[in-house]
């Protein structure tokens, strides 16, 4: 490689001489922490300064050197490792000293000067500047200090230049565009990038086995990233994704897919990253089914934070009290949940626990202001917010009223276990009224009268059938109703239900289906009555009918007659035969 001019010889000594004065700083003195400091205090403190002395927000004598040594002092303590041995021994490598770079490694700093994705960036530092070019035409170039023998680097094609670096290309990158507007991808809740490998412990490595058995329509949302370990600025989207994890603590999960490993699976979901990592969210917002949405935006997490929480479900539905019905009469399939808040838009921790619980619960929410409201005093609420919930029976019960949250995460895990709690109520009134259901269905279902079983239910043996017959659906349900109570009834003899030794015999017949057996009774078949009773005594040949009202009380009356001896009965036309 040619040197061009004496400004490139400057440049070339000055980065010389900036490696060889690397000094012995602590790492807890340069973020300004204490050596009890938690992981959080860390994080604040690290974000803090690397605003401040960003070097393209800050043009100061010493600031792009103070910047690295906060990124290598957060590469250390962020680390828990590595801070673990800087505490043991003084350095993070196990051996006395915490120096910008050591022979062999590259460690140090970089950052990033780019927007988001799509947009150029670098990282900068003693141990070592990276290419970070984004989805666009912009790029940055790598050259690093260390290694055996003396410096080493590679150009922008990854060979080895005579001197450790190109210094055409780095010109190039420099003056190849204005960097003045770079500054885009950060805030106060975003970190620089570090150059550790590591993933952050909370950000959950991925495959395509746990995505099809924990995400998929699971009803969990969660934020990925797609990388591949030979992009560079892996590191900065995992600190802004944890950040955003942080923040919305319990109403998202977060993960990363290596698109190496699993390429195929990356290419099937569309993920699979170009020239920088990609960020996805798994959402509900559009429907039951999830889906993946891809985050295009200036990678800041408070921007990141803004499209999740845009992206949460909205599986609660928005109503207004006037025209909600509030009776206990309604029976659902799923018990239902109402929150009454004095939000304008449903409020994140409802959408949270309307996606978990979409498909065990009917959910709903409404703005209210006022508990004199003539409404919210039907509903017996006296503070907000207020959680009402129906069992699937209709029975109401206020779950809980004057609500306060700590934080989202709390709320989230308060509320679920509250809605456990009525779910397993629920299931015991369900579960209650199957039994019911099936003791009644058995006890009360009435037989149908058919050439198969008419001498089992009506035959000589015995003494008294009652035949409800009917013409519609609609008669025979409301026959087999009043017929299945009256059965229960002790009136004068034993009644039973069915077959087996009885004095009473309760069945239906389809007179639609039977004219002629009815033809034996009266000679029009009953035919200008929907549903009638007709009781058939078998071994007299004789009959007596009810044709009025059916209701209880008159079918009551009727069959009281009938076992007491009190109705007048006729022999009938002929021997009534089934068909």
């Amino acid at each position: 490689m040619k040197i061009r001019s004496p400004f490139s010889f400057a440049l070339l000594s000055m980065l010389l001489i900036f490696y060889t004065e690397a000094k012995t700083i602590d790492p807890y003195k340069v973020l300004g922490v204490d050596k009890n400091a938690s992981q959080r205090e860390i994080q604040k403190a690290f974000h803090k300064l690397s605003l401040q002395y960003h070097p393209d927000k800050n043009k100061s004598k010493g600031a792009q050197e103070k910047f690295a040594e906060i990124n290598n002092a957060y590469d250390i303590l962020s680390d828990e490792q590595k801070r673990k041995k800087y505490d043991m021994y003084g350095d993070e490598k196990g051996a006395p000293g915490f120096d910008a770079g050591h022979p062999g490694d590259h460690g140090g700093y970089t950052y990033f000067t780019s927007g988001g994705p799509g947009q150029s960036g670098f990282t900068s530092g003693p141990g070592g500047w990276q290419h970070m070019g984004g989805q666009g035409s912009s790029q940055a170039f790598s050259f690093s200090f260390g290694g055996p023998g003396g410096s080493r680097s590679s150009d922008s094609r990854g060979g080895p230049s005579s001197f450790g670096f190109d210094l055409d290309d780095i010109f190039s990158g420099f003056f190849r565009g204005s960097m003045k507007d770079q500054f885009g991808g950060f805030s106060g809740s975003s970190r620089s990038q570090y150059q550790s490998r590591s993933s952050p412990k909370s950000v959950r490595a991925i495959n395509s086995e746990v995505f099809r058995k924990e995400i998929t329509d699971q009803g969990m949302t969660w934020l990925l990233l797609s990388y591949t370990p030979s992009l560079q600025g892996k590191q900065y989207y995992e600190s802004v994704i944890e950040e955003v994890a942080s923040l919305l603590q319990g109403a998202i999960k977060v993960g990363s897919i290596n698109c190496e490993t699993e390429s195929s699976f990356c290419k099937d979901l569309g993920m699979h990253p170009g020239r920088a990592p990609r960020l996805f969210v798994y959402s509900y917002k559009g429907s039951e089914k999830g889906s993946l949405e891809e985050y295009k935006a200036d990678l800041i997490a408070k921007n990141v934070k803004t499209f999740c929480q845009d992206h949460l479900p909205r599986f609660s539905k928005r109503i207004s009290l006037n025209h909600f019905d509030l009776s206990s009469s309604k029976v659902e399939k799923y018990p239902r949940v109402i929150l009454l808040s004095t939000k304008k838009d449903t409020p994140v921790i409802w959408r949270v626990l309307s996606s978990l619980y979409h498909k065990r619960f009917i959910f709903y929410d409404a703005e209210v202001h006022d508990v004199s409201d003539p409404t919210v005093k039907k509903l017996g609420v006296d503070a907000f917010p207020a959680i009402i919930g129906w069992l699937s029976n209709g029975e109401k019960h206020i779950l809980k009223s004057g609500i306060s949250v700590k934080d989202l995460n709390s709320a989230i895990k308060d509320l679920s276990m509250l809605l456990d709690s009525f779910e397993k109520k629920n299931k015991k009134v369900a579960s209650s009224q199957t039994s019911k259901k099936q003791t009644d269905s058995t006890e009360r279902q009435l037989p149908l009268l058919t050439v198969s079983n008419f001498d089992a239910l009506c035959g000589d043996k015995t003494p008294v059938c009652i035949i409800g017959a009917f013409q519609s659906p609609r008669a025979r349900e409301k026959l087999e109703s009043l017929l299945s109570k009256v059965s229960q009834k002790s009136l004068s003899r034993r009644q039973n239900v069915g077959s087996g030794s009885r004095d009473v015999s309760y069945i239906l017949l389809d007179a639609t289906k039977q004219p002629s057996f009815l033809s034996a009774f009266d000679k029009s078949g009953f035919k200008s009555s929907e549903n009638f009773l007709v009781a058939y005594k078998p071994r007299k040949g004789k009959f007596a009918a009810f044709t009025g009202d059916m209701t209880m009380e008159e079918v009551e009356k009727f069959i009281s007659s009938v076992l007491n001896g009190d109705v007048q009965f006729t022999r009938t036309r002929q021997k009534p035969v089934l068909k």
